[in-house]
């Protein structure tokens, strides 16, 4: 008989529901999580029971087990977007979320923004700051050092107090873009920097189909380096505002053919995020040839615009 299974109903129940709230925090679905904790105790019952007698905190190595599952799970290609297709589990009217605690509404920007951390931040954040686990254990989950995973959960809180803040005006929006496009065309690398948070974070999407960036790129400087690289100054390029998941973003064409989309999260005055496309297959809505002019005033479009998709 193995008596280390030998334990109270109450704690069995409490045990799988902590690991379900560790893997949904991390994850943003119930679906996953109830996958992701059944694997953890198939690891535990993989093991021969010597093997299981020896584990002095059964459910500390079932919670680092699971954690690191989920961590394997958010670095899957494409799974950012995906996830987004699903939608939020969780959804709230005006009076609802006007309750909401602190907790419901980090967790609330944690599942509609998978994409704002990276799997490392997002799993340091949560394993850290939500569920208490010691530095040295996160660590060990993670596969960092202790100090680098302080500066991942330092990075994930400044992110979220960015996503929860309040959203820019659209004229504010407008003229911070044209100041990003400003500084891009004249290479002004200071230009670029004021324009950003020092903390700014940006994004580049290759898709695996061209030879971009793969990871995130932080700080004003580093950021701001990175655009001025992507977008110098060559012959048949050019950078223009356009309308971009609803909001003033920037077009940059090669010979014609767009060739990366640019959007820009702006806070407090400042850009904090940007987004790069450079995926050939999330631009070739761009680049179809455009619609024929209406005949029918009443259904022209208005002068000054052009045509395109507004969204990725």
């Amino acid at each position: 008989m193995d008596h280390a299974d030998a334990v109270p109903i109450a704690e069995l129940f409490e045990e799988r529901r902590y690991l379900l709230d560790v893997a949904s925090w991390m994850l943003g679905t119930p679906g996953e999580a109830e996958r992701v904790v059944d694997e953890a105790y198939r690891r535990w019952y993989g093991q021969s029971e010597a093997a299981r007698g020896l584990i002095t905190a059964p459910r500390a190595w079932l919670a680092e087990t699971a954690g690191g599952i989920c961590l394997s799970r958010l670095a899957l290609p494409d799974r950012g977007s995906a996830l987004r297709g699903k939608g939020s589990p969780i959804e709230a009217g005006d009076a609802e979320e006007a309750q909401a605690s602190p907790a419901e509404e980090v967790s609330r920007v944690l599942l509609d923004a998978p994409d704002s951390l990276s799997p490392a931040e997002r799993a340091a954040f949560v394993l850290h700051d939500v569920f208490g686990m010691s530095a040295d254990t996160v660590a060990d989950i993670v596969g960092r050092t202790e100090p680098e995973c302080a500066e991942l959960t330092d990075r994930a809180r400044r992110c979220l107090r960015l996503q929860r803040s309040h959203p820019t005006t659209p004229q504010e929006h407008d003229a911070l873009t044209r100041t990003v496009r400003r500084a891009c065309l004249t290479q002004d690398a200071c230009l670029l920097a004021s324009a950003l948070c020092p903390d700014a974070t940006a994004f580049f999407d290759g898709g695996g189909k061209v030879r971009a960036l793969t990871g995130p790129v932080h700080g004003s400087r580093s950021v701001a380096h990175s655009l001025l690289t992507l977008l110098a100054g060559r012959p048949r390029t050019t950078l223009t505002t356009h309308s971009v998941n609803g909001r003033t973003g920037l077009v940059a064409r090669y010979d014609h053919q767009v060739a990366s989309v640019i959007s820009l999260d702006i806070a407090d005055h400042h850009v904090t995020q940007v987004w790069v496309t450079l995926n050939p297959d999330k631009l070739r809505p761009w680049n179809q040839p455009p619609r024929p002019v209406a005949t029918d005033p009443a259904k022209a479009r208005p002068s000054g615009t052009t045509a395109g998709p507004d969204h990725l």
